[in-house]
């Protein structure tokens, strides 16, 4: 006879899994299904814009090719896929970043990339710098791994060196988005790119640059990344403290799950050894698809994103200064996919979202999950990414409407 009492899988788990929380970001993505919801959460491409006839074209050229077919489907090399390997090196470097195939690693999205640097950098307690606020998913993969977290707050960079500061920074992982940031969509200017290297010099700060939405500029001029700033001042990748990590999700399609690491070649050696024992490698069809994908008229593919998402930017501007009442502000992106809004004073992100749902049908993201250290309640992000120009200009209006009446 055998016990039917089931184990308390509670006292089970590892003392990591406290720290472990669900994604607010993907709860929320469930009201995608609900057809009468007018929804700025998901920060997730427009399928309208995914190259589809291109991947088809692939899996078919692979698939109806005998040897292309068995080497697709087949066990691979953790690092990746040489030829995409190759073709993400020549475009780093036509971008600044000299590199070659061996300093990179493929990974299923950039999201295991910030997975796979945690478990590599980081023991209990050791600190992770961020800034303030700052990509959700990060603190996600980060937290497994039990840092203190810092933020870097707004004039830090400019500021004189602060000893009480400096000491919880000494030596820890910086994470930053320099570019399009999620969730804010701000970048960093050059004098803060220069100058958060300059601190990391100074404090010993190994710093890990998400490029995410590098590739969705449609405004203003490009600025030279970390990684290429870093190059220069130490006259090769292999000398460099900043490890970069990209991704053909926000640019191709999601459902490849292809990103990448690009590093000095003994922490890719390190990486691959982790990888090994995550999940051996990446789909090896994916990756040999994303090859045929951007081999040819990749940058006439960005061009057409880059129209597109700044054409909805634009709308949710225009609709923001047409609609919201005074005390409302936001940012002005010139990339991405995000507008980071700042409420009225001692208005709730999360009341807002409440009542935004029940008496407006729309749906956001609250600020608060996305701040390591204190988080600031009193906003809210937007994404234009999904809705059409009619859908962007009426969600703003009803939250506008609702705002004012809470006020």
């Amino acid at each position: 006879m055998t016990d039917s009492t089931a184990p308390d899988w509670s006292t089970r788990f590892s003392n990591r899994m406290s720290r472990v929380r669900a994604s607010e970001i993907r709860e929320l993505l469930k009201l995608l299904d609900q057809p009468d919801i007018l929804s700025f959460a998901g920060g997730i491409p427009d399928p309208a814009l995914f190259p589809t006839d291109r991947i088809e074209a692939g899996y078919r050229q692979i698939l109806t090719d005998p040897v292309l077919a068995a080497q697709a489907l087949q066990y691979s090399v953790s690092e990746g896929y040489l030829p995409l390997r190759q073709w993400i090196a020549e475009r780093m470097t036509r971008d600044g970043m000299p590199c070659d195939e061996r300093n990179i690693m493929m990974t299923a999205g950039s999201q295991q990339a910030l997975d796979l640097l945690g478990k590599l950098l980081l023991s209990d307690g050791d600190t992770v710098l961020t800034g303030r606020p700052t990509y959700l998913g990060a603190l996600q993969a980060f937290n497994a791994y039990q840092p203190a977290y810092l933020d870097l707050s707004d004039g830090v960079l400019s500021a004189e060196p602060d000893p009480i500061f400096d000491a919880r920074a000494a030596g820890a992982v910086g994470y930053f988005v320099p570019d399009f940031a999620n969730p804010t969509g701000q970048s960093l200017t050059r004098d803060e790119r220069t100058a958060l290297l300059d601190l990391a010099d100074r404090l010993d700060i190994t710093l890990i640059e998400d490029a995410a939405y590098r590739d969705l500029r449609f405004s203003g001029e490009a600025l030279p990344t970390l990684l290429s700033l870093d190059i220069v001042r130490r006259g090769s990748i292999e000398q460099v403290r900043t490890l970069y990590c990209g991704t053909f999700s926000k640019t191709l399609t999601p459902a490849l799950r292809i990103g990448w690491v690009c590093g000095p070649q003994p922490v890719i050696e390190k990486l691959v050894l982790l990888k090994q024992g995550c999940d051996l490698h990446v789909s090896t069809i994916n990756q040999m698809v994303a090859h045929r994908s951007v081999s040819e008229g990749y940058d006439q593919h960005l061009g057409r994103l880059r129209t597109a998402y700044g054409a909805k930017a634009g709308v949710l501007l225009a609709a923001l200064e047409t609609y919201m009442p005074e005390g409302v502000t936001w940012s002005h992106p010139q990339g991405g996919m995000f507008v980071w809004v700042q409420l009225p004073e001692g208005m709730d992100g999360k009341t807002l979202l409440e009542r935004a749902l029940a008496e407006e049908r729309v749906a956001f993201v609250p600020g608060e999950p996305f701040f390591a250290e204190v988080a600031a309640t009193d906003t809210i992000r937007l994404s234009y990414s999904m809705p059409s120009d009619p859908q962007i200009q009426e969600g703003v209006r009803r939250l506008a409407s609702l705002i004012g009446r809470m006020t």
